[in-house]
């Protein structure tokens, strides 16, 4: 089976691999990501192996699956508390344990819920995910509900033009302020973040409060490098309390009765003035989501 669709409008610009997630909201990325790799993707009669490749609206796209709509697309039950609500974006909290993207068919995450409560959309645009927190990750999270708006965030997040600042509870005394500017590099095969080379990487941090043991830090990322907080903090050691992957052992270890994440919080999303057109709606707001109450122990 297969089928062909004329790239709306909506997609103008966007990556290829979110254009057919956007359009077959229920297929899972390795789905996608073997049609590429086998060549079975098509742009204009030619072969597209490259997931990041760009779109133009009115081109045609050729897939290996069924016409879009005909799939069924899991909505769950289960919400996800909404902070604000737009013409064009939704911002919300996320709760712990939940993925943005489902990371397999019919998988439970933020996006399915969201196609729950407000619907999947079509052929044309379905809600998208602007940036992506970690699944064990709480707070602000933005969601388009538009091809002109997810361009616009894009863009702003890409110039790193929205303030993105993060509460987390670290091993140690934190030192009262500092900058940390180590690049990153992404083990793409085991998703580990290792400092030191790769990307250019910058977190400023400060503490707020805190013990001998503990300290409760304001995280500002100035950009957005997968697991930037977490490697970051732990490289200049003071790891977050909770990761498993990044942390201390001995410090996990002691207090696993209560903690059972990484306790890291999304906290506040600022965005700048004077923006137009379909994020004109967010031009010069602050979202803030309410720390968890896992995060008083810092404290």
């Amino acid at each position: 089976m297969s089928c062909k669709i004329i790239v709306a409008g909506d997609h103008e610009g966007r990556r290829l691999d979110r254009t057919i997630r956007s359009v077959w909201p229920a297929l899972p990325l390795s789905a996608i990501m073997r049609a590429l790799r086998k060549g079975e993707v098509r742009l204009d009669a030619v072969r597209v192996h490259e997931a990041g490749a760009r779109v133009r609206a009115g081109q045609e796209l050729y897939v290996p699956w069924e016409e879009p709509g005909t799939e069924t697309v899991p909505r769950f039950r289960g919400s996800v508390p909404v902070l604000w609500k737009g013409e064009n974006t939704i911002v919300f909290n996320k709760p712990a344990g939940l993925l943005v993207q489902p990371n397999v068919k019919g998988g439970d995450s933020v996006i399915t819920r969201v196609w729950g409560m407000f619907g999947a959309g079509g052929q044309g645009f379905a809600p998208a995910a602007v940036h992506r927190l970690d699944r064990n990750t709480t707070g602000v999270l933005v969601v388009a509900f538009s091809g002109e708006a997810l361009r616009g965030l894009e863009q702003l997040f890409k110039e790193q033009r929205v303030i993105k600042r993060y509460l987390a509870v670290v091993v140690g005394t934190l030192p009262e302020k500092g900058l940390i500017d180590v690049p990153l590099l992404k083990d793409e095969l085991t998703n580990i973040v290792r400092a030191g080379a790769g990307k250019t990487a910058r977190t400023r941090y400060a503490r707020l409060r805190g013990n001998e043991e503990l300290s409760l830090a304001s995280l500002e990322l100035l950009t957005g490098r997968t697991h930037q907080a977490r490697v970051h903090m732990a490289h200049i050691g003071y790891p977050i309390l909770g990761d498993k992957k990044y942390g201390n052992i001995q410090a996990n270890r002691r207090w696993s009765n209560k903690v059972k994440r990484p306790l890291l919080h999304a906290h506040e999303l600022k965005f700048p003035p004077d923006l137009t057109g379909a994020l004109a709606e967010l031009s010069d707001k602050t979202f803030t989501a309410p720390p968890p109450e896992d995060l008083v122990i810092g404290e």
